[in-house]
C-alpha cells in the first residue's frame, strides 16, 4: 500500500476528529462540562441562535442618545416638552403607518373567527371597527369619505383613521399572534394551513398562552396539529415539543412605540452625526429647516402633506402641489435616514404614553416611558395559567358608549400584581405606575394620610383633582338595560389630564408646519378617534444593540 496514501488518510481523519471535537466544545457547558443538546438527554437549548428576525413591515432602528423635546422655537410657550437627554434601546418600528388594507385584514379575521350571527360575538367585531363618522363636518361636504375611505380599494394604502388608542393596542396584540402563528407553521412546529382550517371562536392561537400553557392552544387541539419539528423521539416513543422562549423563534410583541422611541425614530439623527456628536439642530424628519426639497431635481416639491395655510391644504394644483388634500398613500414622500416613511404629515400617530406636562428625566433617562401597569397571570387550582374561554368574555363600555372587548378568547387572563411581587422591592411598589412622580398627592410623603382619610377629598379620582380635570365620563345601564351617560359639566375644570389620556405625535394633513417637528406632543382621551390620527407599531429589539459588528472609523497610525 502507498505510504503517501496512508499519510493523507491519517491527515484527513485527524482533521475530521478535530472538527468534530471543536463542534462538541461549542455545545459543551462552561458551567458543568456536560454536553448541551445531547441525544441522550440533559439540557436542551438553541445554541445556534444568531439574531432576531425582523418582523413583517418593520425596520430596524439602532438605539442611542439624543435630546428629547423642544430644541427649536417654542412659540406656544406651553413648557410641556422641555429638552431632556435620553438614551433609547434599539427597537423595530413600522416602515409606514398602519394602512386601511392592514386593518381590514384584522377585521376580516374577527368576522371569520367570531360569526356575526352570534350575538355573543357581534360586539367583538363592532368594537374593532374604526369610527368612519369622524370625517363629517357641519360646514363641509365629505360624506363620501364616511362610506368609502376605510374599504374602497382607492384608499387601500392610505393610513387608517377613526381608530382610538385602545383599538390600536388591540390591533397590535392581534398582529403579534398572527405573525407568530405563521412562524410556527413555517418552522414546522404546527401543520401547514392550520391557521385557516382549524381556527374558530373556540380554537384560536395566542402567543402568550402558547408560551405559558401550550397544550391549551387551538382550544386544546394542538397535540393533534403539530408538525414534524413539533415531535421529538425520546427512547422508543415520540413526544410533542413546543417552541418556547428559549427556542428564539417567536418574536416579541408588536405594540405602540413609546413617545421617546417615536421621537427618536422620527428625528433619524444618524445622518447628522460627526463622531460622537450631532451636527446642528434638526427640526424635521428630513435634513434642513424647510418643508420643501432643496434638490434641484425636485425643487419646490413638498416633503410632507400638511396644511400650508388658511384654506390651503395642498397648494395650487399642478407641479407645486403636495399631492394630497386629506391623507395620501403611504410612501408618497422620501423616507428619513432610518428608512421610515411619513413621520411628518399624512396623519398624526398614537404612541403608548400616558400624557403628563413633564418628562421626569431625574427619575429615569433610559428608555423613558410613562404608562406602566404591571399585571400577572391568573393561576388556577391546577397550578397553570388560566386562558380566557369564549363563554367568559368581558366587555368594557367606553365613556363615548362604544363597547370594546377587553381581551380576546384564547389569551391569558390577567390581574394586577400584589404584595407578593412588590414586597421589599426597590424598583417598583405597585401595579399602576401611570402617575408615578407626577406631582400629585400619591407621589408625596403625605399619601399615607390621604389613604387614612386625613387628606382632602370629594370623591373625585385623585389624578383628576391634581390637574383639575373633569371626572371621567361614564356609561352605565339602568334597571331596564338602557344606557345612561354621565358627564362632568362643571365649567370650572381647567385641564383634560387624567390617567386615560394618551400622547399623539407628529403633524397631520390638518396641521400647520409647526406640528411637523417630532418634538411636539399633544394628547387626547384614549377612547377618542379622529380623522387625522392613525398609528404604527413597534417591537423591542432582543440581544445586541447593533445588527452589524462595529469597526473603528479611523485607525490610528503608528
Amino acid at each position: 500500500m502507498n505510504v503517501k496514501f496512508i499519510s493523507k488518510c491519517t491527515l484527513f481523519i485527524a482533521l475530521g476528529s478535530m472538527i468534530f471535537s471543536s463542534c462538541g466544545k461549542n455545545n459543551q457547558s462552561r458551567a458543568t462540562g456536560w454536553s448541551i443538546n445531547s441525544k441522550k438527554g440533559g439540557f436542551q437549548y438553541n445554541v445556534d441562535f444568531e439574531d432576531q428576525e425582523t418582523g413583517p413591515g418593520l425596520v430596524f432602528v439602532e438605539g442611542g442618545t439624543f435630546t428629547k423635546g423642544q430644541v427649536q422655537d417654542d412659540v406656544m410657550h406651553d413648557w410641556n416638552n422641555t429638552p431632556t437627554r435620553q438614551h433609547v434601546m434599539s427597537f423595530y418600528i413600522d416602515e409606514t403607518e398602519v394602512t386601511n388594507l392592514m386593518y381590514l385584514e384584522f377585521l376580516d379575521w374577527l368576522k371569520l373567527v367570531f360569526p356575526q350571527d352570534n350575538l355573543q360575538y357581534k360586539q367583538i367585531y363592532e368594537g374593532a371597527v374604526p369610527d368612519t363618522l369622524v370625517w363629517r363636518n357641519q360646514l363641509g361636504y365629505v360624506e363620501e369619505l364616511t362610506t368609502n375611505y376605510l374599504r374602497h380599494p382607492a384608499y387601500a394604502e392610505y393610513p387608517v383613521v377613526g381608530v382610538n388608542w385602545l383599538q390600536a393596542v388591540q390591533f397590535a396584540e392581534w398582529r403579534t399572534d398572527r405573525v407568530n402563528e405563521f412562524i410556527l407553521e413555517r418552522e414546522a412546529y404546527i401543520e401547514k394551513d392550520v391557521r385557516y382550517t382549524e381556527v374558530d371562536a373556540n380554537s384560536t392561537f395566542s402567543t402568550s398562552s402558547y408560551l405559558k400553557v401550550p397544550e391549551t392552544t387551538y382550544g386544546g387541539k394542538i397535540d393533534s396539529l403539530v408538525g414534524k419539528n413539533g415531535r421529538q423521539k425520546r427512547d422508543t416513543t415520540e413526544v410533542n415539543v413546543y417552541a418556547g422562549v428559549d427556542s428564539g423563534l417567536l418574536l416579541p410583541a408588536y405594540r405602540l412605540p413609546t413617545e421617546t422611541e417615536w421621537e427618536y425614530a422620527a428625528l433619524a439623527l444618524g445622518g447628522e452625526r460627526e463622531y460622537n456628536a450631532y451636527r446642528g439642530k434638526k427640526k424635521y424628519p428630513w435634513s434642513g429647516e424647510y418643508t420643501r426639497s432643496v434638490d434641484r431635481r425636485s425643487e419646490g416639491d413638498q416633503l410632507a402633506n400638511f396644511k400650508l395655510g388658511k384654506g390651503d391644504y395642498g397648494g395650487i394644483a399642478g407641479w407645486s402641489d403636495d399631492g394630497a388634500d386629506i391623507t395620501i398613500q403611504v410612501k408618497s414622500y422620501p423616507p428619513n435616514d432610518f428608512g421610515i416613511y411619513d413621520m411628518a404629515g399624512n396623519v398624526a400617530e398614537w404612541v403608548a404614553d400616558v400624557y403628563r406636562p413633564i418628562v421626569d428625566d431625574e427619575a429615569n433617562d433610559f428608555n423613558y416611558y410613562r404608562g406602566n401597569v404591571y399585571l400577572k397571570e391568573v393561576i388556577g387550582e391546577d397550578g397553570k395559567a388560566q386562558v380566557i374561554s369564549p363563554d367568559q368574555l368581558v366587555y368594557d363600555t367606553l365613556p363615548n358608549g362604544k363597547v370594546l372587548l377587553k381581551r380576546l378568547p384564547g389569551q391569558l387572563e390577567k390581574i394586577a400584581i400584589d404584595e407578593e411581587e412588590t414586597f421589599l422591592r426597590q424598583n417598583f411598589s405597585e401595579s399602576d405606575n401611570r402617575n408615578f412622580r407626577d406631582g400629585d398627592i400619591e407621589s408625596t410623603r403625605l399619601f399615607a394620610d390621604v389613604q387614612n382619610g386625613d387628606g382632602p377629598g370629594n370623591g373625585r379620582p385623585e389624578t383628576t383633582k391634581m390637574y383639575d380635570a373633569p371626572t371621567h365620563p361614564k356609561v352605565t345601564l339602568d334597571e331596564n338595560g338602557n344606557k345612561v351617560r354621565s358627564k362632568d359639566k362643571s365649567p370650572k375644570r381647567t385641564s383634560l389630564i387624567t390617567d386615560e389620556v394618551r400622547v399623539f405625535k407628529g403633524g397631520s394633513w390638518k396641521d400647520r408646519a409647526y406640528w411637523l417637528d417630532p418634538a411636539q406632543r399633544r394628547y387626547l382621551p384614549q377612547y377618542i378617534a379622529t380623522d387625522y390620527i392613525g398609528f404604527r407599531c413597534a417591537m423591542t429589539r432582543l440581544g445586541s444593540k447593533s445588527k452589524s459588528k462595529k469597526t473603528a472609523r479611523h485607525k490610528r497610525k503608528g
